[in-house]
């Protein structure tokens, strides 16, 4: 599949330019979770919120899981704000069953908030937050549905295109993260896009059996992306990486999927100098490894 032809003319906004969202984390809200009661006819168990930065997840009474997120307007790309809704057609993905949503803007913080109800899933996250640093050793099950749900996915179609931190996923956004992390003179042509779920990481699986959350994200993406950010984010576990990559050697071996390793770890390489990053030294020496391939 050839490039999306969305954002050809101009490359997305650069991370300090990006509009500021809520941490709700530190505001509670407790009128948005109103609403989605009220809305979705519903009772949520506010005494095991999960809260995120940018999202609140919680079960109900009907023994369903509601989550609620916010973007701010200027994110909301001409495509919508409906990824989970969007998914909901994806077959042979190991995913929970979309049932209803709820959409509404909020003019006097210029955000979107959305709802989305969705089966809930009784397995817990690998790894919630943080970076993962220890193997959590999960059956050759698990491994078997996360490959062929990779598999499934990336033969999907959709008009969608990712995003990628909220942000779309472009050819000029790749030009400028690898570049601007590893120098000039680096052949950054994406070669193949297809649908990927763009936010690839730990928090977003269940074990021991497997589940694919948050799908609020998912679309065309270049070939390997969700790979690479699974591999990138077990950095700090050498032999959880090298399972990673011995699963999906066909996507990261690939010419695309080299990009996206390198966009994964130019992410790892900003670390503010001081800061906690156990995956350092090995995204450093990931880099010198690909990097030759990439110059002509």
């Amino acid at each position: 599949m050839g490039m999306p032809t969305v954002d050809r003319a101009a490359a997305p906004p650069r991370p300090d330019a990006r509009p500021a969202a809520p941490d709700l984390r530190a505001q509670p809200r407790d009128d948005i979770l109103d609403r989605v009661e009220r809305a979705l006819d519903v009772r949520l168990d506010r005494t095991a919120l999960v809260r995120k930065r940018r999202s609140l997840g919680a079960a109900t009474d009907r023994g369903t899981w509601i989550r609620i997120e916010a973007r701010p307007l200027a994110k909301m790309a001409g495509q919508g704000f409906n990824g989970p809704e969007a998914a909901a057609t994806l077959a042979g993905v190991a995913k929970p069953a979309w049932h209803a949503s709820l959409a509404w803007t909020e003019t006097t913080t210029s955000l979107m908030w959305r709802a989305d109800e969705s089966d809930l899933v009784t397995d817990a996250p690998i790894k919630p937050g943080g970076i993962l640093t220890t193997d959590p050793r999960l059956p050759p099950t698990w491994w078997t549905a996360l490959g062929s749900s990779l598999d499934a996915l990336a033969q999907a179609h959709t008009t969608r295109v990712a995003t990628l931190h909220t942000v779309l996923i472009s050819q000029n956004r790749v030009d400028e993260e690898i570049r601007d992390a590893f120098g000039p003179g680096l052949n950054t042509t994406i070669e193949r896009w297809v649908s990927a779920h763009a936010d690839f990481a730990w928090a977003n699986l269940t074990g021991p059996a497997l589940a694919i959350l948050d799908w609020e994200d998912w679309g065309l993406a270049p070939r390997g992306l969700d790979a690479a950010m699974l591999w990138s984010a077990s950095l700090a576990v050498p032999g959880l990486a090298e399972q990673v990559h011995a699963l999906r050697q066909s996507d990261l071996d690939s010419r695309d999927g080299y990009l996206m390793q390198l966009l994964c770890l130019a992410a790892i390489l900003r670390t503010p100098a001081g800061a906690h990053e156990p995956r350092l030294d090995a995204a450093r020496a990931a880099a010198d490894r690909l990097l030759p391939a990439m110059r002509p």
